[in-house]
């Protein structure tokens, strides 16, 4: 600390510099008052403390981002694996655990009433139909109701292979294919 009536400085005062502290001597400085001191502090600490919360939110919206960038990567690789099955697009499938029988609900839509309508399940290698063992094709005559018709089956997986259950209905000179996708895991 330099002491105000010594005039010789370590470093060299410009003239400049000199003339205008002459000048500042003629205005008087306020005094700080009583809470001056602390309230310099408060905001000082409230300042830090603002921006340590805008450096971790930016590193945890940073951290999203490139974890977000690696499971896409990542994605990416996987989908394109040729060895992995991809389903095709629009038909709804299910993952089945082996020997677990699982009901799935098909559900049939009719404008009207439909009598005397075939119904026809066909089921892939290594999935059954409760109650048809070993059958891999179950044919029966059924009626439908005006609206929504259920069909609940219940399958069991019996090899991890897999496939897709078809349902067809026909009436008269009609049909319509149904499909589910079954990946057994």
């Amino acid at each position: 600390m330099r002491d105000e009536n010594t005039q010789s400085t370590s470093v060299q005062d410009s003239d400049e510099d000199l003339e205008i502290r002459a000048l500042l001597k003629d205005y008087p400085v306020p005094g700080a008052t009583a809470t001056f001191y602390d309230q310099a502090l408060l905001r000082a600490t409230h300042e830090g403390a603002r921006r340590q919360r805008k450096r971790w939110l930016l590193t945890g919206f940073g951290s999203a981002i490139a974890a977000g960038m690696a499971l896409w990567i990542m994605g990416g690789f996987l989908l394109a694996t040729p060895d992995l099955p991809i389903a095709e697009p629009g038909i709804p499938g299910i993952t089945m655990t082996l020997e677990a029988p699982r009901t799935v609900n098909f559900v049939f839509a009719s404008a009207t009433a439909l009598d005397s309508a075939v119904l026809t399940v066909t089921l892939p290698d290594g999935i059954e139909l409760a109650g048809f063992p070993g059958q891999r094709v179950i044919a029966w005559q059924t009626s439908l109701n005006e609206g929504k018709n259920y069909l609940p089956l219940e399958l069991i997986a019996l090899s991890p292979a897999g496939g897709e259950v078809l349902a067809r209905l026909e009436h008269k000179d009609r049909d319509r294919t149904f499909r589910l996708r079954v990946e057994v895991g």
